[in-house]
């Protein structure tokens, strides 16, 4: 058996404790394992990427136990994208926050960002709901941490905040996993793809009421309204590094969404069939309305960007609830834009207002390098906006294309056209403040006389490594758009593997070769066949 597949989970895994217990004294050490670890990580992630990208669905089984009785592990193309999306992610946003010192204002921030990775991966390569729960647990206890790194009292506020939503998300996914193991008798999802296709629609009540509470967790992971109000609050007052990282944290709950809702309960089959979407497309229209409410309103910068990734959830969930092959392609394009575009702007904003008294958008002096930092401002803001000649207007460009059916297409266009008009007034207005309406109210005297700011060196250039992690996620937005066609080719065989459940439930549920049951069960293959006989006779 190839055991590649769980080296995302188990490096990061061993790595933390490593690094937690033996090396939270030495920074330097700290940094060092925590950088090799991430570069062994992405590289694994691309070689994985790569052998999923026959088509073929790997599947990795703990102890050889076959499925579902045992624990699983599946690569497939989606998961495999995610992984890599993961771990490149994390590696931009960990140099940020070692060049920055972010991760010197507490001890443990490279333990915690470990086991974050473990969570994240975890969860994407999971083929078993009830582990993803437990992933789930695994990445939300590292987030609580890492959102409170260095203290502060509008940070606590928020972490206490994040911490109340999101253990009243566990328990009620604790409440769908009883009621759905109840109603199946199974939880993974390949099982659970073949026994609800066999229950009758009249007889389904129960799982009915399992995929709409599964529905509501997913939808508290990915800031989808009515649950969306702890983002803006958590991603604003969390350090730049870590909300940048949060970014591919909301993607979790709608990757769930597409992988549960599509194989499990998704087209096909008459018990669960459109359940989701019913709910799930009103309620990503409203999130694009309340993120670019929220950016034009803003009257400071961190929410702002906050506000933005509420919006771009609501447009990737607008696509995710058609359930169709061509809408999920469009969602998978957009989603990876949007991560990199949230990350970009995260590590912008701290490049900005660690150099200005507060992050309020207020008229100040000029900061250091102000045309530098206006310049990625504008690349990111336009990225996130989606503007041409980044990703991002391919990205809405897609979505747009995906959602022309008569009974979306009115509501759908509507939301995301004037949606991304706000969201342009809005980066517009805060970008003019920030850079260009310059006064001689405030100096540094100001950001000196700020309780909250450790700005020492306020007014310092920001060195190249500062700004190569900003840099480096703007040239993969770039690259997104440069290499859309090579891009979209691959995720259009993603889509179709996702929507083939049957190839999905035979790679999971097809058992493996008889030598390998038989070492499992602690006997040879010639006992087996000794066993056959004696049942034979």
């Amino acid at each position: 058996m190839m055991h590649w597949i769980i080296i995302p989970v188990v490096l990061p895994a061993m790595l933390a404790p490593l690094i937690a217990f033996a090396l939270r004294h030495d920074i330097t050490l700290a940094r060092t394992a925590s950088v090799a670890g991430t570069a062994i990580l992405l590289a694994i992630a691309l070689g994985l990427a790569t052998m999923a990208s026959d088509g073929t669905t790997h599947v990795y089984r703990l102890g050889d136990w076959p499925a579902p009785f045992g624990i699983v592990l599946v690569l497939d193309r989606l998961s495999a994208l995610m992984v890599l999306l993961t771990s490149a992610l994390a590696m931009v946003v960990l140099i940020h926050a070692i060049t920055t010192g972010w991760d010197a204002r507490g001890r443990h921030f490279h333990a915690l960002f470990q086991f974050q990775l473990m969570g994240i991966c975890g969860a994407f390569l999971t083929g078993d709901i009830f582990n993803l729960f437990v992933f789930f647990e695994v990445l939300l206890i590292a987030s609580y941490g890492l959102m409170i790194h260095s203290g502060g009292k509008a940070r606590m506020r928020a972490g206490l905040q994040y911490v109340v939503m999101n253990l009243a998300g566990s328990t009620l996914f604790l409440f769908a996993l009883g009621t759905l193991y109840a109603s199946t008798g199974t939880l993974n999802i390949a099982d659970l793809a073949v026994r609800i296709a066999e229950i009758p629609a009249e007889e389904a009540a129960l799982v009915r009421v399992a995929v709409i509470l599964l529905l509501i967790v997913f939808a508290v992971k990915a800031a989808l309204f009515p649950v969306q109000f702890w983002l803006p609050a958590t991603y604003a007052n969390a350090p730049a590094p870590v909300a940048a990282l949060f970014a591919i944290m909301t993607k979790v709950g709608a990757y769930a969404i597409l992988r549960i809702h599509t194989t499990a309960f998704g087209p096909g089959i008459s018990a669960t069939e459109d359940l989701a979407a019913t709910w799930l497309f009103p309620a990503a229209i409203v999130t694009i309305a309340v993120g670019a409410i929220g950016v034009l309103g803003a009257r400071r910068l961190m929410p702002l960007i906050a506000f933005s990734v509420v919006g771009s959830m609501g447009t990737l969930l607008v696509a995710v609830a058609v359930f169709s092959q061509t809408a999920t392609l469009a969602a998978l394009y957009y989603m990876v834009h949007s991560t990199f575009a949230a990350a970009c702007l995260f590590l912008v904003a701290d490049l900005v207002v660690t150099r200005r008294a507060t992050d309020a958008l207020r008229p100040e002096p000029p900061t250091v390098q102000n045309g530098l930092f206006a310049a990625l401002f504008f690349a990111a803001a336009i990225a996130m906006a989606g503007m041409p000649p980044l990703s991002g207007f391919l990205g809405k460009l897609l979505v747009l294309d995906a959602l022309r059916e008569p009974e979306v297409i009115g509501w759908a266009w509507s939301a995301i056209l004037v949606g991304s008009l706000l969201t342009i007034v809005g980066f517009a207005r805060a970008g003019s403040i920030l850079f260009w309406k310059s006064t001689a109210m405030a100096g540094p005297a100001d950001a000196e006389a700020d309780p909250e700011a450790d700005k020492a060196d306020a007014q310092a250039p920001a060195t190249a490594g500062q700004v190569a992690p900003a840099m480096v996620a703007l040239a993969g937005l770039a690259a997104l758009a440069a290499f859309a066609g090579p891009v979209t080719a691959y995720l259009e065989g993603t889509s179709e593997q996702l929507f083939d459940r049957a190839g999905y439930v035979d790679a999971v549920l097809t058992p493996p070769e008889p030598e390998d049951v038989a070492d499992t069960a602690g006997y040879g293959s010639d006992d087996l066949h000794e066993d056959d006989a004696e049942e034979e006779h």
